[in-house]
């Protein structure tokens, strides 16, 4: 896990990476969460009620103080958290008395995707995290009311998640929805707050790096398997998504 104490310890900047976990926050802090990749497990909010769920990129997670809330999952994912103290967050943050969460944020999603780029440079520039951080508390105020995506969206990330190495189409992506291809691009944008192909580039990145960390494969072969159509092109992924190379990214494990 990666942290980042900003605005003189007034927020506490978390990156936690995909792993199994099994965590209750005991919710002493006011805390803002975005998912960066689905995640699937079993969660109790508040209660000893314990109920599955799958989060999807793009959820933004308000849970003020007092909210307690157990999680569990057998993967994870990696998710962006920032923690705010007290005064912090009455000045900043929407009065809520319980956990508020909504999809499709795209813009909440642009701002943890440049915070954990950020969190990632060996030399984090202390600046650019506390704007994009207080760009992020701005998200709250704009949350909507959480939607359960139908079960035909659902299907699409397994599909996605199962065949990332292989080159989709819209076609074939929209097919398994059950729309046509406008409807299902306009669906899903508006769901996960990333386009299709931006969120297959990122479930191929996400599965670069973890091949990156627990192998030693050459990188073209990583490449390959991660569905990239070259080396090249992992590379310009990262550079745009992470601010390194893989090889730089190799460097750190």
């Amino acid at each position: 896990m990666l942290s980042q104490r900003l605005l003189g310890d007034r927020l506490c900047l978390q990156l936690l990476p995909r792993a199994a976990y099994s965590a209750r926050d005991p919710a002493q802090w006011h805390t803002l969460g975005v998912t960066l990749e689905r995640q699937q497990g079993v969660h109790a909010i508040d209660s000893d009620r314990r109920v599955d769920f799958d989060t999807l990129p793009g959820v933004l997670a308000h849970t003020p103080v007092g909210v307690e809330v157990f999680s569990e999952s057998d993967s994870g994912g990696e998710y962006l958290l920032l923690r705010l103290d007290e005064q912090f967050a009455r000045q900043h943050l929407p009065s809520v008395n319980h956990r508020v969460q909504s999809l499709g944020q795209s813009q909440a999603l642009g701002w943890a995707r440049t915070l954990r780029r950020l969190m990632l440079d060996p030399q984090p520039d202390g600046l650019a995290l506390e704007h994009a951080a207080l760009q992020l508390v701005g998200q709250a105020s704009v949350q909507s009311d959480y939607r359960t995506p139908p079960k035909a969206f659902t299907r699409v990330l397994d599909q996605i998640a199962e065949q990332f190495h292989l080159p989709l189409s819209l076609e074939q992506l929209a097919a398994t929805y059950g729309h046509n291809e406008l409807r299902f691009l306009r669906d899903f944008t508006r769901t996960i707050g990333l386009t299709p192909h931006a969120y297959l580039i990122e479930v191929r990145l996400q599965a670069a790096r973890r091949m990156i960390e627990q192998t030693d494969l050459p990188l073209a072969n990583i490449a390959l398997d991660a569905g990239f159509a070259h080396q090249s092109h992992m590379g310009s992924a990262f550079r745009k998504h992470l601010a390194m190379t893989p090889s730089q990214y190799r460097s750190r494990f």
